[in-house]
């Protein structure tokens, strides 16, 4: 037998091995006879790298520490779930549903409490493996998905798909790890899903292959040549194929689906990992095409979030913390407590009105939960517990921070300091400027502006711009190294790039979100004309509301904010909205099949073309469609397309309508 061949069949036979142990959990042979293999493998492919397979189990235990992660643009948008809290939002969606659908199936899944990632598969192997990011840019962490065991490398079928699913670990192993942290003196991870996040994130996947995480694929997103009529028969199909899938139920009645949730509530806590819900979705795909999706999520799944844990424990003080907006909000210094797996010593009590409505007093025993299952906050104080040492709380009239006199408006429960020059208030609206859905700066976190703010190198957001002036004491600083410092710098001079709702959002301008500064930068282009515009013309852009438009106006009157925005635009930060879309919508009506290897395109590049011009990309041949773009090796669609009398068109006649079009 050749090495080539030994190599093969040795890596075949340990795969098949990893399939029985996580697929299965049927182990064939001994932890023991296993490593032993692995490491006939490693020395066999450290002898004959040339014959390594790119899906040897070798793979696993990672590979070298990258600087940063790659961006990448998911082919088909990654939506989120509406959420639901009881049966009668259950009932109101399955109403909805029938609406439409005569005789609706559905089926019930758990919902994980992880990271989700985004997996692509070429002929078999793995590809890609990304983060779900926004929906639209997630990051390229191939490297930590081929450390998890249940992730397969290559599949059973050479098919090329993308399917979606969630990054886990068992709550023994997250004990064991945070035990080990603990004795080892390190700070302990706070529960399950944030040490599963933080190990997909890890720039060296050495360490994310010792965090012994595990995933569920809970959804195909494409599939080449194949047809499915329902997603459960696509979660049997991708079973087969050796994914370990998301367990599901099939139910008629939303009813009968409440029963069994009523059910895994009360046994969530026994379940080896965290849940914290369950989803809903109707199962056939041409039932959920008839329903279609929102923006942000589809109309044919919801998710049901279980009740938050309530748990009992001691307020020890209260203390306040002035944000980016200057709003003052009293924080509970509580007898540290796990809820649902994260250890909590602070919890909201939101203002000062919830303070006073609740009587929550310091020294009190409360009831804490974790509010969406991620911010703590106190419920209310346990009144009956009192022994007459509890002191009530009085909301100082002065800033804790800068001593300047606090002020509350007319109708707002916010309690705010209004000095512009607030150290809190400007070290929050740094850190927000260079946050992800700011300016997008990687490797700029809380801790590190923090520093250089107390440093003196950063007095506002623009001298984020100047650090590179301060290269070298960057880089004599403790714990920060060449490579560290310049991946800062380097991220800092792309954010430039970013289009102009980054830029608003970042600004911290009062009450405009994510979303509203979007809208604004479509509408007015660039940053000059939304500071020349007027109260008219704001009130008339749609969800642009009457307190939005003053608050507006406000923000561009200042004139510490425009010396800001000059300072920025002097740097060479961008103040304009990019628009890559394309107006033209002349594809309007064809709909593309893609098949083959493109040489010119990434099929990505190509379904964006197509899209921006009005035409529709679709997985399969029908009659319905109207090009079939083919590439070298184009399998049975081409073969399809001739039997249909389908136009079938190469990259060159692509171009030229491309062209044509434009």
């Amino acid at each position: 037998m050749s090495k080539r061949e030994e190599i093969k069949k040795l890596t075949d036979r340990l795969n098949e091995y990893n399939r029985y142990y996580y697929e299965q959990d049927n182990p064939k042979i001994s932890d023991r006879e296993y490593d032993m293999l692995l490491k006939k493998l490693e020395k066999l492919e450290e002898e004959y790298p040339e014959f390594k397979l790119e899906y040897s189990p070798t793979q696993r235990v990672g590979g070298k520490a990258l600087d940063e992660f790659e961006k990448v643009r998911h082919k088909n948008k990654q939506l989120s779930l509406d959420n639901s809290y009881s049966l009668d939002d259950l009932l109101s969606f399955e109403q909805k549903v029938k609406d439409k659908i005569e005789k609706p199936e559905f089926v019930l899944e758990n919902k994980f409490d992880g990271l989700t990632v985004v997996l692509t598969y070429e002929r078999g192997n793995l590809v890609l493996g990304a983060t779900r990011g926004d929906g639209v840019i997630g990051e390229n962490v191939t490297l930590n998905v081929k450390t998890i065991k249940s992730i397969p490398l290559k599949l059973k079928e050479d098919v090329s798909l993308i399917v979606r699913g969630e990054v886990i670990i068992y709550k023994d192993k997250f004990n064991k790890i945070n035990e080990n942290r603990k004795a080892e003196g390190k700070p302990l991870f706070a529960n399950p899903r944030n040490m599963a996040a933080g190990s997909i994130r890890q720039l060296d996947s050495k360490v994310t292959a010792t965090r012994e995480l595990d995933a569920f694929i809970f959804n195909l997103e494409e599939i080449e040549d194949k047809e499915f009529s329902s997603h459960s028969e696509s979660l049997d199909y991708l079973k087969s194929i050796g994914f370990k899938v998301s367990p599901y139920m099939k139910f008629g009645k939303i009813r009968e689906i409440y029963k069994e949730l009523v059910k895994r509530e009360e046994d969530k806590k026994s379940y080896p990992y965290e849940i914290d819900g369950a989803v809903i979705k109707v199962d056939s795909f041409k039932d959920r095409e008839v329903l279609g999706n929102t923006n942000k999520s589809p109309k044919w799944a919801i998710a049901y979030k279980y009740e938050e844990t309530k748990i009992k424990t001691k307020l020890k003080d209260i203390i306040l913390n002035v944000g980016r907006t200057g709003a003052v909000t009293p924080l509970a210094i509580l007898e540290g407590v796990t809820i649902d797996g994260s250890f909590v010593q602070r919890a909201t009590l939101h203002n000062e009105d919830y303070v006073l409505d609740n009587d929550i007093r310091i020294g009190d025993n409360v009831i804490v939960k974790k509010a969406g299952e991620i911010i703590p906050q106190v419920v209310n104080s346990i009144k009956e517990d009192r022994i007459g040492d509890e002191k009530e709380f009085v909301f100082p009239g002065y800033c804790p921070v800068c001593g300047e006199k606090l002020k509350r408006k007319e109708g707002e429960s916010a309690i705010k300091c209004i000095n512009k020059e607030c150290p809190a208030k400007t070290t929050k609206e740094i850190i927000h400027f260079a946050s992800k859905d700011g300016m997008d700066i990687d490797s700029l976190g809380e801790k590190v502006l923090e520093e250089f703010i107390e440093l003196g190198f950063i007095k506002d957001a623009g001298d984020i711009y100047l650090l590179k002036e301060r290269e070298e004491e960057l880089k004599a600083l403790k714990r920060k190294g060449e490579k560290s410092v310049d991946n800062i710098l380097n991220a800092i001079e792309k954010s430039k790039e970013n289009s102009l709702e980054n830029l608003l959002f970042a600004l911290s301008i009062n009450l405009v979100g994510k979303q509203n500064a979007t809208i604004l930068a479509k509408e007015f282009k660039n940053i000059d004309n939304l500071i020349n515009a007027d109260y008219e013309r704001l009130v008339s852009i749609k969800d642009i509301g009457d307190k939005m438009a003053g608050e507006i106006i406000s923000f561009f009157k200042d004139e510490k904010k425009l010396k800001l925005i000059d300072k920025l635009r002097n740097i060479g930060v961008n103040m304009e909205y990019i628009d890559e879309s394309n107006d033209s919508n002349t594809f309007e009506g064809l709909t593309f099949v893609l098949t083959g290897t493109l040489s010119k395109y990434k099929r990505s590049e190509a379904k964006k073309i197509i899209e921006n011009l009005g035409g529709k990309v679709t997985s399969s041949v029908s009659k319905n469609t109207t090009y079939v773009l083919s590439g070298e090796n184009p399998g049975s669609k081409a073969e399809k397309a001739k039997n249909l009398g389908v136009s079938i068109i190469d990259e060159d006649e692509f171009e030229r309508m491309i062209n044509e079009k434009r």
